[in-house]
């Protein structure tokens, strides 16, 4: 079985930390805002309906949810990540806890979301069966993930360029991959096999809009986990390749501006508890 300590580290780390939280908050994250409603739709939140949003993060989510009447519960291990969540939306409520051992009775929720927290976790196929086990029979779950392979996005051109100019002795430690769980032939009988029945994927096209064609890499390096860790590391000589290969793919695919429309569209994945 593949140690995933370190992988573990790693995400606890850096999402902890106030400059990679904000970061992400403010700019990254206006493309999974762009997933909320399909999140919220996906699990039928609605007057009444007690929500689970799983690694909640800064909160989007969780407004979301709050915002469609649901009575909402947050949960991340990351406390930066919770100061946001708890001024950006009072009404929910918001604990610090590990989505792989949840402190929450059998069937407690109507529906549980989880908005780009399924990669971050070290053991994803027991964060879904923590997520059955708090939900009542008939409730909803929904996770987004990230597009993968054969997806134009920016996730891509970043990650391209990191293989293609980065320092090969920088790497990340043994853990999922990111965007396994968008697959759905790895995602839909994981789900089952936990609890699960009418799995559904759908794809949201979201982007973000920027007039900076360097706006990819900074946004990865500046706020994000897995890819700052990768990034933030470099020698000056590979960090500026690197920008200049993500600068060539926007402009290569989406103009000369002033202003682009830079793809990084998820996958939201839904399933019903039985």
């Amino acid at each position: 079985m593949t140690d995933t300590t370190g992988f573990a580290a790693l995400e606890r780390r850096e999402w902890s930390d106030p400059n990679v939280a904000r970061a992400y908050a403010q700019a990254f994250a206006k493309a999974s805002d762009m997933v909320v409603p399909a999140l919220v739709a996906a699990v039928r939140a609605g007057s009444g309906t007690r929500a689970l949003d799983l690694c909640c993060g800064h909160g989007n989510v969780s407004a979301g949810l709050v915002g469609a009447g649901a009575e909402v519960t947050g949960v991340d291990f990351s406390p930066a990540m919770l100061e946001m969540a708890r001024i950006a939306v009072p009404g929910a409520r918001f604990v610090e806890g590990d989505a792989m051992a949840l402190e929450f009775e059998d069937g407690t929720f109507d529906a549980v979301t989880i908005g780009f927290g399924v990669p971050h976790v070290p053991d994803p196929p027991q964060v879904l069966a923590e997520a059955r086990r708090v939900l009542k029979p008939g409730g909803r779950l929904a996770f987004s993930v990230w597009c993968g392979a054969g997806a134009e996005s920016a996730l891509g051109y970043v990650f391209e360029a990191i293989a293609a100019h980065g320092d090969p002795g920088i790497t990340l430690p043994p853990g999922p991959g990111a965007t396994d769980y968008a697959d759905p032939a790895l995602a839909f009988p994981v789900l089952e096999a936990r609890g699960f029945a009418g799995c559904h994927c759908e794809t949201v096209p979201s982007a973000w809009k920027v007039d900076d064609p360097a706006a990819p890499y900074v946004y990865f390096l500046e706020g994000t986990a897995r890819g700052g860790a990768l990034l933030r590391p470099q020698p000056e000589e590979n960090a500026t390749a690197i920008r200049a290969s993500v600068v060539e793919r926007v402009l290569a695919a989406h103009g000369t501006g002033p202003e682009w429309r830079v793809p990084i569209p998820a996958n939201v994945t839904s399933a019903e508890a039985v």
